[in-house]
């Protein structure tokens, strides 16, 4: 009897242990503040707490809105490999069939391979569940274990179906939320930063590069004769060139940097763990994708267009003082340069000196 009783209570400690995992779990994915924050959770958190060997999740992306948040949340897609996209809900079907229950099972590599490609091994047995707000299907979370007795299909799914409703939820708010945070620190007509977002990312990037000690660089750019460019092709036309202008810009540069639109027709860039020599090439190559292809524009057709830049760099041995001295000065300097690059013939680029 005593040997039943303490397996009893051994049994119940073990609930209770699992109990209060799972609302750790709960309470960090509701309170994950960020899209990174609750997408760590759940392949790092939920595989632990669940000991799960495989956890991916598949997000439906229609018209790749989602990649473009990652992007301008400087989120890698390295980063996060196990987490997968499709184009619609109908790449989500499992057997024909659109995926609105959860289903457990064996593993079947012709249904689940691409569900679980980024992992290292298959699993033996799955459950993937699916992720629905208001009958919207937002994606699938996929849970793999080596265990083939682990996920079967006589096993209840009230727990998988909740933990799918809970990250429904929370995916939900931190993409909107998220979206909301990028409206205010975007500018709509060209979809890259606004200056108040510049201004805020310069005073983090500095301190950054003072803790991890290395160098950036700071281009301030200017469409040459933009006044001239709206009197010939409309305003209309010289939205279209600020448009495409802030366009290419961004292709010449990494996931890291970032570029902001200061007002009118300057863009402000940010270039990381850079020092003079690329920050150099980099602007040359920004200021050829502007000038060597002419602006196709919808209502006059083509128009050339051509930039000033002017670049000011701030190296480990001169980020000293206070954040935001540095932060006024590199931007001081930067549009010093391109000053003079305006005054010696505009399409070229000038260099700050280094204080």
């Amino acid at each position: 009897m005593r040997a039943q009783l303490q397996d009893f209570i051994n049994e119940a400690r073990h609930n209770q242990d699992i109990l209060n995992r799972h609302q750790t779990l709960d309470l960090q994915l509701i309170g994950a503040h960020s899209f990174r924050e609750l997408i760590q959770h759940i392949f790092v958190t939920l595989a632990s707490i669940c000991e799960l060997d495989q956890v991916t999740l598949c997000l439906v992306n229609t018209q790749h809105n989602l990649q473009e948040m990652l992007a301008d949340l400087k989120i890698d897609r390295n980063e996060f490999p196990f987490l997968l996209f499709a184009n619609s809900e109908s790449d989500l079907q499992l057997g024909g069939k659109p995926l609105r229950k959860s289903v457990v099972s064996a593993y079947d590599a012709e249904q689940h391979h691409s569900l679980f490609a980024p992992c290292f091994e298959m699993p033996k047995s799955v459950a993937i569940i699916p992720l629905i707000r208001q009958t919207k299907l937002l994606g699938c979370l996929n849970l793999g274990s080596k265990d083939s007795e682990r996920f079967t299909a006589d096993m209840g799914t009230d727990f998988i179906e909740r933990l799918g409703s809970i990250i429904a939820i929370c995916l939900e708010n931190v993409i909107n939320s998220e979206r909301l945070t990028q409206i205010g620190l975007t500018d709509a007509l060209t979809n890259v930063s606004n200056r108040r977002c510049v201004e805020q990312r310069m005073l983090e990037e500095i301190a950054r590069a003072r803790r991890q000690h290395y160098g950036i660089a700071c281009m301030y750019l200017d469409i040459d004769h933009f006044k001239k460019i709206n009197d010939i092709h409309g305003h209309q036309g010289g939205d279209e060139v600020l448009k495409e202008a802030a366009k290419r810009i961004k292709a010449e540069l990494r996931l890291s940097d970032t570029i902001g639109r200061f007002g009118g027709e300057e863009f402000v860039v940010l270039l990381i763990n850079t020092n003079r020599e690329n920050a150099r090439h980099v602007a040359e190559r920004i200021r050829r994708s502007i000038a060597d292809k002419s602006f196709l524009l919808s209502m006059t057709g083509l128009c050339e267009v051509t930039l000033s830049i002017g670049i000011a760099s701030l190296s480990e041995d001169h980020n000293l003082g206070e954040i935001e001295n540095a932060a006024q000065s590199l931007l001081l300097r930067a549009d010093r340069a391109l000053y003079e690059a305006k005054e010696q013939g505009r399409n070229c680029v000038r260099e700050s000196v280094e204080d």
